[in-house]
């Protein structure tokens, strides 16, 4: 029989999220090869039987694919699909991954209960589920500054939690007062995809997820378990001829990030992986990053390609200008109808207008401005990472966050910048903000001489460059995040611009 005339036997896990992933992988090869057909053979695994010790203790690599493993192994089936994350990093021999499709969004979300602000108000300890040593460090230290202020700092309780993503869900919709209620939990965006995009997992979730509020955590500070988001479809290594018929449906371009993420976690000592978080992806302007952190990695790091350190320099990043200019709010165009979700590309950009954001869903630029928005008691729903607004798109699209189409969206953002925003999609744009200078520059000697005698330059803005270029030295080396800036900057001609993802990251690399 042909490999497209062929019947092929799945073997999965019988939880939702393990159907709708299998079902997913066999539709995928089902449209390339229209001949074949599929069924699905479920078993319950280790994993699904014990639900009661923590992921944190469970030191067995196979917890979750041995019994699947075995019956691919004895011909009981002829293909699995694994969350590629679940996996440990010594595979049987006897088989092999024969592709790894594209990969969906590695991000991490709390899910929040509808009430949760009101419980901040009243400085009620703010309960989460997670098994995750990674997930429980990372978070209870972005959380610290990225929750809304409401005048005391929010006490956050972690809560073990195991189970199918729809009965973790549950736990928020509870009563408060049950004693296995949550606040929030964190899951995988990834895995919530899958089931909003599969009929029977929407089914089942789209009632938790009705009055919930939502929280995408940024990479840049809560990198996700390596691999996330990336299936592993493995068949046995003598069935050459499935091997075939998988490669079809592997993406180079994933499995290439996910081994990057899986060479970092290997080089670390094993009892201290389960809380290391490693996330690689790829940014148009910059190529291929990676956010690593743990308890034992400070503030985290960025790995991706760095140009060669330079020698010395005289760095500067605009500090002493931005003491000489005042920021001035604009109001807002009368007759605007306020949108369902906001994007401030500044936190400067709310200070006259924080009151339209209390009922909006509210995404920002980068982690700077989130805790801002924080510190004024507005909830942010997620950032772009300083990587540009065009690169959150993707999760912006994610069906089950039910955001409007960004055409419906408003974005706040600079007086000056209102042209940068032309090619974005994004159907509305305000300025409700401006910087304008305190004094004559000219008749700043001290701000002149500096930036004359400064070798390196990190441009927080196109507006930024304009105002002070006629004093930059022509020999000088200029370099900015991604984004608009980038391009505004490459459009206007400024030389040997370099991109870095973050100013934290330019000032790094000049020690």
């Amino acid at each position: 029989m042909s490999a497209t005339g062929r019947s092929l036997r799945f073997g999965t896990r019988g939880s939702l999220l393990a159907m709708a992933q299998s079902r997913l992988v066999a539709n995928a090869l089902m449209e390339k090869t229209p001949e074949l057909t599929v069924e699905l053979v479920t078993f319950k695994t280790r994993g699904d039987r014990n639900q009661r010790i923590p992921l944190s203790d469970v030191r067995d690599t196979d917890f979750f694919s041995a019994e699947l493993d075995t019956a691919l192994i004895n011909g009981e089936v002829d293909i699995c699909v694994h969350s590629l994350k679940d996996l440990g990093p010594n595979r049987p021999p006897a088989i092999v991954r024969g592709a790894i499709p594209h990969r969906e969004n590695p991000r991490d979300v709390i899910v929040f209960r509808a009430d949760v602000i009101e419980r901040l108000k009243c400085g009620q300890p703010i309960r989460i589920g997670s098994s995750s040593a990674r997930r429980q460090n990372s978070v209870a230290s972005f959380l610290h500054d990225a929750l809304p202020d409401f005048g005391s700092e929010p006490e956050i309780k972690f809560s073990p939690v195991r189970g199918a993503v729809n009965d973790r869900l549950a736990l928020v919709q509870r009563h408060e007062d049950d004693v296995d209620a949550l606040d929030g939990v964190i899951l995988a965006i990834a895995g919530l995809s899958r089931l909003w995009e599969d009929t029977d997992g929407r089914q089942e979730i789209a009632p938790l997820l009705t009055d919930v509020r939502w929280m995408v955590l940024p990479l840049s500070m809560c990198p996700t378990a390596p691999g996330q988001g990336a299936l592993a479809v493995e068949c046995r290594s003598s069935d050459v001829q499935t091997q075939e018929l998988l490669r079809i449906i592997h993406d180079p371009v994933s499995a290439a990030l996910v081994q990057k993420e899986m060479d970092t976690l290997i080089a670390i000592p094993e009892s201290e992986r389960s809380a290391i978080g490693a996330t690689a992806l790829t940014q148009k302007q910059m190529g291929t990053l990676m956010y690593v952190g743990g308890p034992k990695i400070r503030g985290g790091y960025v790995d991706w390609h760095r140009p060669p350190p330079p020698g010395e320099s005289r760095p500067w990043d605009g500090g002493n200008l931005q003491s000489l200019l005042k920021s001035n709010s604009l109001p807002l165009k009368e007759g605007v109808e306020v949108p369902s979700a906001i994007f401030v590309a500044h936190w400067h950009a709310v200070t006259r207008t924080v009151s339209i954001l209390e009922n909006t869903r509210v995404w920002v630029s980068g982690i700077h401005s989130w805790r801002e928005l924080a510190r004024q008691g507005i909830w942010v729903e997620g950032c772009a990472d300083n990587l540009g607004f065009t690169d959150i798109l993707p999760t912006l699209g994610c069906g089950v966050l039910r955001l409007p189409p960004v055409q419906n969206w408003l974005a706040l953002t600079h007086r000056d910048a209102i042209s940068s925003w032309r090619k974005t999609g994004v159907g509305h744009v305000q300025a409700t903000y401006s910087l304008d200078p305190v004094a004559d520059f000219d008749e700043l000697s001290n701000l002149r001489q500096t930036i004359s005698e400064a070798t390196h330059f990190f441009w927080g803005s196109s507006d930024q460059y304009q105002r002070v270029k006629k004093w930059v030295p022509e020999n000088a080396q200029h370099a900015c995040g991604a984004g608009k800036t980038a391009q505004a900057l490459e459009e206007i001609g400024v030389p040997s611009l370099q991109l870095f993802p973050s100013r934290k990251e330019w000032q790094a690399w000049l020690r």
